[in-house]
């Protein structure tokens, strides 16, 4: 009778209760993995935003300080290529050769909207420094520098365009000036996830006489030699 007893299976109940227990087991097991995948992935893409803001800061920082005042000499005026707005900014500055084949080129910063996502990107273009009108970005090579950003925000230290010498420079939302560079140039950029990266504020180092044959210090303005 004992032998009899020891003998048999699992009777119906408890084969259920073991297949719940184990469900129940799986279910813990896989909410586990979820929980850890969507971890990684989200230490993934912080690392990847803090690498993108350091890369991007670095090198903007080290090539708007060192734009070059470069001049259209076809023009009458002799204008300085750079222009700023309060979402973008143009500037001529020094590609390194390792990038591309060297020289100056001509850069735009902006946010772009590529499908349902928005872009940091620097176009350029070479200057044609000789041409009868400023250059444009139709046919302008583009570099990503970061992705997922919501808004870039840039301001300019220096006096508004035919100000008095004796008024204090200010912070402006657009450079309109086309003989003086600013005296700093301030970038703020948003991502559209987390914190926003910490203020840029760079001083181009070079002066517009720098690019210029004759400079008029009284009315501060770029002339052709005599």
């Amino acid at each position: 009778m004992t032998r009899a007893a020891s003998a048999r299976g699992f009777t119906l109940v408890e084969l259920t209760i073991a297949l719940v227990l184990l469900a129940g087991i799986a279910a813990l097991l896989y909410g586990s993995l979820s929980i850890a995948a969507r971890s990684w992935d989200g230490g993934e893409a912080k690392m990847q935003q803090v690498s993108d803001l350091r890369t991007t800061q670095t090198y903007l920082r080290a090539q708007i300080a060192a734009q070059y005042p470069q001049r259209m000499w076809k023009i009458a005026e002799l204008p300085i290529l750079f222009s700023g707005e309060r979402d973008e900014i143009r500037y001529a500055a020094v590609l390194p050769s390792r990038v591309a084949e060297g020289g100056v080129y001509y850069f735009r910063l902006a946010v772009v909207r590529n499908g349902e996502h928005s872009q940091l990107v620097q176009e350029r273009v070479v200057p044609d420094a000789n041409a009868l009108e400023v250059p444009e970005f139709r046919d302008a090579e583009r570099s990503i520098l970061a992705e997922d950003i919501a808004e870039l925000r840039i301001a300019y230290y220096g006096r508004a365009i035919n100000a008095a010498d004796t008024e204090a420079p200010a912070w402006l939302d657009r450079w309109d000036d086309k003989q003086r560079l600013p005296l700093l140039v301030r970038i703020d950029v948003k991502p559209e996830k987390g914190a926003a990266w910490p203020t840029l504020v760079v001083e181009p180092r070079r002066s517009p006489e720098a690019g210029c044959p004759v400079w008029d210090s009284r009315r501060k303005t770029c002339a052709r030699a005599a």
